[in-house]
């Protein structure tokens, strides 16, 4: 399992974070110290639930965009067919959905899903040699 140098860094420093925190709450008074290890041990249940569940949250936040994109695109281009993916990785941005219509294969749009109401093609890949504008889906709209 490889895993992506940002996740390497964000684990990191939540565990120098979760360290921190618990020799601070050795450090207190006897008195308060059992009060300062519940707490220390409740920010390290948080954090350790933060990483559990991101990538469950961020699946269900690019299925909900992928639909509302469906319905855009419904719309737009009634009785065409497409399909909709998107680039896996931290690097990528999982609210850009790549589409490629079935009648321009080798051109990819990319659209950007902010909320339903604001859909707009971010990038186009055309094939070599072409340019965006020759595209017959290619809009100019602009994401605000």
């Amino acid at each position: 399992m490889v895993v992506h140098p940002i996740s390497v860094i964000e684990i990191t420093m939540s565990v120098f974070l979760i360290i921190i925190i618990f020799v601070a709450a050795l450090l207190v008074p006897k008195k308060s110290r059992n009060l300062s290890l519940i707490i220390a041990s409740s920010i390290t249940v948080i954090l350790l639930s933060f990483f559990a569940i991101r990538p469950y949250w961020i699946d269900d936040q690019v299925s909900n965009k992928a639909e509302q994109l469906e319905d855009y695109l419904e719309g737009k281009y009634p009785n065409q067919e497409w399909e909709i993916s998107r680039q896996t990785g931290r690097q990528y941005n999982p609210y850009h959905l790549n589409v490629e219509f079935d009648n321009e294969k080798g051109w990819i749009y990319t659209y950007s899903v902010v909320v339903e109401k604001n859909i707009c093609q971010s990038v186009w890949t055309p094939p070599e040699g072409k340019s965006p504008h020759e595209g017959e889906h290619f809009e100019s709209n602009h994401c605000e």
